[in-house]
């Protein structure tokens, strides 16, 4: 069930589930889609909304994935993030599609379950892009909800970063995101 017209506290949609296991989002971003594609292959501009990290352009090629928080928010983490937040953590993964400016996936490495897999796809749509993601393979509910509320956000401030807007929140909205991502996953309703 598609749950576009539910409105969560940050504004943005909520994810759609496709079946089990898998999340898809969609967002009509500020174009043109180079500039949208810089900020998704982009180390420095990758770690302004989501993470950092060098990405070799070629299918077959490394994607490392450095997610420090303090990057992108001031506002103080959960206890259970500090060190990442801090310090930062590094993840990777392999590039499975590489299509500049229209597609990249890649597999996902190092979150503490089996890999899981990362599509994001970018479409003209008039002067704006519209930008479909999909994460597939998440192993455990829990895992499922963190990645929605994770993925939810970050598109989030993706945007704020395409309008020239100031970053919404993060952590202060983070955990309450997971609890209503995983009722609604009870309720089978995302």
């Amino acid at each position: 069930m598609q749950t576009d017209a539910i409105e969560v506290t940050t504004s943005k949609a909520y994810g759609e589930v496709l079946e089990s296991g898998a999340v898809r989002f969609e967002r009509l971003l500020p174009g043109p889609i180079e500039r949208v594609w810089s900020y998704l292959v982009e180390a420095d501009k990758r770690a302004t909304w989501f993470c950092g990290g060098e990405t070799e352009a070629r299918v077959g090629g490394k994607i490392d994935l450095f997610f420090k928080h303090s990057q992108i928010t001031d506002e103080p983490p959960p206890e259970s993030a500090r060190k990442m937040n801090d310090e930062g953590a590094l993840m990777s993964g392999t590039v499975t599609a590489f299509e500049p400016p229209y597609r990249l996936a890649f597999n996902w490495v190092g979150m503490g379950d089996p890999d899981s897999d990362v599509e994001i796809e970018l479409t003209p749509a008039g002067d704006k892009v519209r930008l479909v993601l999909t994460h597939r393979l998440l192993a455990t509910q829990h895992r499922m909800a963190m990645v929605s509320s994770g993925w939810h956000l970050h598109l989030g401030l993706l945007e704020d970063q395409l309008l020239g807007r100031a970053p919404g929140p993060f952590w202060s909205v983070h955990e309450g995101l997971m609890a209503q991502y995983a009722q609604m996953q009870q309720e089978g309703t995302p």
